[in-house]
């Protein structure tokens, strides 16, 4: 009998806060689209929300928006594996040999201090003005984030495993398949929700230096026009398509240590 009210008064809380979480973002849009219709935020500064819903369906409507979400999604593709490769190899590698880390991690994290984006003149000048510069500013801001949690997720194994695997015989690819990557899985997961927000922030800047198709060309070419609308709907696709990918990762690593519980 004592059990009941204080089931009642746990789920009570959660739901109030459930609910404010929905409720807060639509407040928001009620008083933005009053302040717009009152006159109080200036259309050519903030325009109102359905104002760029208008803006949102026309791209929808004559086909520019699924155009230009294929090239940016195929950008983020190819750098994220890119990167994923090189920063998961690289922290596989640096995790499993003192001799490697002593050799190769130095000079990684004099790269990684390097803020990525400012080597956009010397990608350009290096590889032109073309896709590949864009997709290695993905990869190059893909890398590190993986490479970090990679190699402090297999550290972390305990190491009586190891032992364990010793004893028993195991070769490497057994203690690669049955103890490292389930024991390092979810923290190489929280890496790669770490490597999809770099990627969409990277091409953000990316797709606005001489793109012509994507996201980006969008925002570009609303600047040439002064359509306000259409880059503030630009910028809220990329925050989207961020959200979208972290949930999925997010469903990944809660099935990846579903079995801790």
């Amino acid at each position: 009998m004592s059990s009941t009210p204080t089931l009642v008064s746990t789920l009570r809380p959660r739901s109030a806060w459930a609910a404010m979480r929905v409720v807060s973002p639509v407040a928001l849009l009620v008083v933005w689209q009053l302040g717009s219709a009152l006159g109080v935020i200036p259309q050519n500064v903030l325009p109102a929300p359905s104002l760029i819903a208008e803006a949102g369906w026309e791209l929808l409507r004559d086909g520019q928006l699924a155009d230009a979400l294929r090239v940016s999604g195929a950008r983020v593709a190819e750098g994220l594996l890119l990167g994923g490769l090189i920063g998961t190899g690289l922290g596989i590698a640096v995790g499993l040999s003192s001799w490697f880390e002593a050799v190769a991690d130095p000079p990684l994290q004099m790269i990684r201090a390097l803020p990525h984006l400012g080597l956009i003149p010397l990608f350009i000048l290096w590889f032109g003005i073309g896709e590949l510069p864009k997709v290695l500013l993905v990869a190059l801001g893909v890398i590190f984030p993986l490479y970090l949690n990679t190699f402090s997720a297999i550290r972390q194994v305990d190491p009586k495993l190891f032992e364990t695997a010793r004893v028993l015989g195991f070769s490497f690819f057994q203690r690669l398949s049955t103890i490292i990557i389930p024991s390092a899985t979810p923290q190489v997961l929280v890496g790669l929700r770490q490597s999809l927000a770099a990627a969409w922030l990277t091409l953000i800047v990316a797709e606005q230096i001489n793109a012509d198709k994507g996201v980006g060309y969008l925002i570009n070419n609303a600047r040439d026009f002064l359509r306000i609308d259409v880059i503030i709907f630009g910028l809220i696709v990329y925050a989207l398509l961020g959200i979208i990918t972290d949930a999925i990762v997010r469903v990944l690593e809660r099935r990846a240590v579903r079995y801790r519980s």
